[in-house]
């Protein structure tokens, strides 16, 4: 098993990147995206997408759409050598982070209904289950809990205990 990296560090996610993210994409879903898909999302004004980096190597990548006020979580995935090691919640904190910066209200996400680890990792963070979608994963028909985190008050809150 591996240990914590301190020297991990998390960017904006670049087209050079996209090669080792699909590794990874391909061994944590049952219906990857293709290159083409990164190449649209890094191109999409509204995309977000950052990778975690040990030395030149990705080891996760996280993403998000942001607009109107709410940032729509749409994949994140860690390296399965590097699982449970806290890399996953490093990415949920920078994209957290990200939108308070952009004075997002909510964030949005899906995660399949057998993905305990993910719904654990989100309730920890503040998530709520707000829903269900009914056979939302194509491929395999499975249904996707749909994951709420209001940040307007927590930014109404920082911003009160700077004055």
């Amino acid at each position: 098993m591996r240990e914590v990296n301190s020297a991990v560090q998390v960017r904006f996610m670049q087209k050079e990147d996209i090669d080792q993210v699909l590794l990874i994409e391909r061994r944590s879903f049952p219906a990857p995206w293709s290159t083409q898909a990164y190449l649209s999302e890094l191109s999409n004004k509204f995309a977000k997408y950052f990778v975690l980096l040990e030395g030149k190597q990705v080891i996760g990548y996280a993403g998000m759409w942001v607009f109107a006020g709410e940032s729509h979580i749409t994949t994140i995935a860690v390296h399965p050598e590097y699982r449970s090691l806290g890399y996953g919640r490093m990415l949920m904190l920078t994209l957290i982070e990200y939108s308070k910066q952009r004075g997002v209200d909510t964030m949005i996400l899906e995660v399949r209904v057998s993905n305990s680890f993910a719904i654990k990792l989100y309730t920890s963070l503040g998530f709520k289950r707000i829903g269900v979608r009914r056979n939302y994963y194509i491929e395999t028909r499975e249904d996707a809990i749909v994951m709420l985190r209001r940040l307007k008050q927590e930014n109404e809150t920082e911003r009160e205990g700077a004055k």
